[in-house]
């Protein structure tokens, strides 16, 4: 059909014509009332706005002489974020002379990982950038 016998015809009705596919051989339109479609439309944006899931990354810091105690305070904090669906950017902070023995950190930070094992999985290997040694972890994946 053509534009105008398209466009009388949607006249006839009094609705809009809408151009559903222009880039097709030939353009595909449909005659519909417009303020509907576009209503109709933004409800479905919102619909799906509102079932979307936002992940955090939550950000742990650890330092290569931290205590016992207080590495498994930042372990349980992490499991917590961990179990809400939250992602964990752990950092190791290396000041001054503490970057001439890296392998220290290294240790904490493979510590951290053994005591996360069972609820987080590496996204990012752990990697020394400047004075950080920094890795990722994400949530495991829940069996349904």
């Amino acid at each position: 059909m053509s534009k105008y016998n398209a466009l009388k015809k949607a006249e006839e009705y009094s609705l809009d014509l809408l151009c559903v596919a222009p880039n097709a051989k030939p353009p595909v339109c449909k005659i519909v009332n417009y303020g509907k479609y576009r209503y109709e439309a933004q409800k479905k944006a919102k619909e799906a706005k509102k079932n979307q899931k936002i992940i955090e990354v939550k950000e742990i810091q650890l330092t290569p002489q931290i205590g016992e105690h207080d590495l498994l305070t930042k372990v349980k904090a992490a499991i917590k974020f961990l179990q809400e669906g939250n992602k964990i950017k752990v950092g190791v902070r290396f000041k001054g002379r503490q970057l001439a023995h890296v392998e220290v950190g290294e240790a904490v930070m493979n510590k951290f990982i053994e005591l996360t094992k069972d609820y987080a999985v590496i996204d990012k290997a752990p990697n020394l950038d400047r004075k950080w040694l920094t890795c990722l972890l994400s949530a495991k994946p829940t069996k349904k």
